[in-house]
């Protein structure tokens, strides 16, 4: 049944119209039991390593290929007269290259979060604070350029429709350094993609991490 409506008119800065419609309504989502896990290890120049065949997301990077055209756009707005025809025009043509980047990042991680959350019942992340991330490694447009933030809210209003959990772990659980096969550990500096453990148990860095992650996950829904 509908409770309420509410609409919302918004206007970017292209000049475009949009209309959004909220629809309140009750719901009855049954939790659905936890069979299917995935584990996503975080990665900077792929979004995500997933755990169970070690795939990566491949994301375009739409940011970075859009830089030039964007340098170009902001060169020619610097040189026009602010409030002048020219310059609203120029302005225009940078708004436009920047909302088109905004829409295909927003298109591919609406896909992604949605393929995981028709094939999984949870999925298990790591609790990461993306913009100290960001400050501290000095990886600003990387990071925004990624979408991990918006993917992880994707993700997780999409499993909630449908019983289903997004596990957030702690930040600080050694999911690099830890062996997935036997569980010890050991320093993993990041020039280092290959994860060697003295048991003999060799996997690539980010599958290892991702295997733990979900090991984690998998941990913790065991003692709730």
């Amino acid at each position: 049944m509908i409770k309420s409506n509410l609409a919302l008119f918004l206007k970017p800065k292209t000049g475009k119209y949009y209309i959004s419609i909220l629809t309140e309504y009750e719901k009855d989502i049954r939790p659905v039991k936890i069979q299917k896990v995935v584990g996503l290890d975080f990665a900077m120049d792929g979004l995500y390593v997933e755990s169970e065949q070690g795939k990566k997301a491949n994301y375009p990077r739409y940011y970075r290929q859009a830089l030039d055209k964007l340098a170009k756009a902001q060169r020619i707005l610097s040189r026009r007269k602010k409030g002048s025809a020219r310059w609203n025009k120029q302005r225009l043509v940078v708004a436009k290259l920047h909302e088109k980047v905004a829409n295909q990042r927003m298109n591919f991680l609406h896909h992604k979060s949605k393929e995981f959350a028709s094939n999984f019942d949870a999925v298990v992340i790591e609790d990461l604070n993306m913009k100290g991330m960001s400050q501290a490694l000095h990886f600003g447009k990387s990071v925004h350029d990624n979408g991990w933030g918006m993917f992880t809210t994707f993700l997780a209003y999409k499993l909630k429709e449908q019983g289903k959990q997004l596990v957030k772990i702690d930040k600080w659980f050694p999911s690099t350094k830890k062996c997935s096969c036997c569980g010890k550990e050991k320093e993993m500096p990041l020039s280092e993609r290959v994860y060697k453990c003295s048991c003999g148990f060799v996997l690539d860095r980010d599958h290892n991490s991702a295997i733990n992650i979900k090991n984690e996950g998998l941990r913790l829904f065991a003692l709730s």
